[in-house]
């Protein structure tokens, strides 16, 4: 189910693990091969992982079969559910006439989200690893710059972009749109590229679910940043994609904080103004401001 141990480095490599994580996971896979309880639950999560791969918006939580591993695999377990899942995930992908290089691009978000991890606590580990889930079972696909995820339309949103004409209603298929970290500007040109690459990529290879419009839920979408930031912003021109697909009210102060600056406890009085939206973040929140969540979409 695993790698051997002479394979594995290459494995975690392709996943783009980070280098000084390399020997450590090497190292500890005799603690998840050398227990039977521990193999049986690595299989009970990979199987978890996997059931009804076609049924998207059913994520699993993985947390509690997690949080059960060894302690001495120091909060690294989940990166060997990921290693038994893959040969799953490609096939699956192959099935599906997926491109090799689509298919190494989006797992490398593994490597990515360990190096997240890191940059916050300095040592080995997987920033969120329910999210990572979505990536092995097929649901969602890194594309140029931009990740889209194969979702469905809720309650509240279906209403909204019914009433703008398009097919739409709770459960019809969209795509939510994701920023990764450690991909570069924002530019528009890039998310150009990345949006004509998903209308070709899931019309070839999900042509079942007929996608029509794009969400995206994110801070990158208060309106509040343009207050701040200049109408030729890479943030503000990505903001005016959009159409308001629904607003929040309860702040989500954290989430600028953890993407912009790696931690979302950093003491708010501390944060630095090295740039224009360090700047914005820090000194919304010092001033007494709150940040939301922007919930947009258009069409594809």
């Amino acid at each position: 189910m695993l790698p051997d141990a002479d394979d594995l480095p290459e494995a975690l490599l392709d996943l783009a693990v980070p280098h000084e994580d390399i020997n450590e996971l090497v190292a500890l896979r005799r603690t998840v091969t050398g227990d039977p309880g521990t193999l049986r639950l690595l299989e009970g999560c990979v199987e978890e992982l996997l059931r009804d791969p076609e049924e998207t918006g059913r994520t699993p939580d993985l947390g509690e079969l997690l949080a059960s591993a060894p302690a001495t695999l120091n909060g690294l377990f989940a990166v060997y559910v990921f290693l038994a899942a893959l040969p799953h995930t490609l096939a699956h992908h192959r099935e599906r006439g997926i491109p090799p290089e689509v298919s190494r691009r989006t797992l490398a978000d593994l490597g990515r989200h360990m190096a997240v991890y890191r940059r916050r606590h300095g040592r080995a580990g997987v920033q969120s690893r329910r999210w990572l889930v979505r990536h092995f079972r097929g649901e969602l696909y890194q594309l140029g710059r931009l990740q889209f995820e194969r979702a469905r339309l809720g309650q509240r949103t279906a209403p909204v972009i019914a009433a703008a004409g398009l097919d739409a209603a709770p459960g019809t298929a969209c795509l939510n749109l994701h920023i990764p970290d450690f991909h570069g500007p924002l530019t528009p040109s890039a998310c150009d590229r990345s949006l004509a690459l998903a209308r070709d990529f899931f019309a070839l290879h999900f042509p079942e679910e007929h996608a029509e419009a794009v969400l995206c839920h994110s801070w990158l979408l208060d309106p509040q940043l343009k207050r701040y930031l200049s109408a030729q912003s890479n943030i503000i021109r990505f903001q005016e994609r959009f159409r308001v697909a629904r607003e929040d009210t309860e702040p989500a102060d954290t989430e600028p904080v953890q993407f912009v600056f790696g931690d979302p406890d950093l003491p708010v009085a501390q944060l630095p103004r090295r740039t224009s939206v360090e700047r914005a973040v820090g000194d919304h929140l010092r001033a007494g401001g709150h940040w939301y969540i922007g919930h947009g979409w258009f069409p594809l």
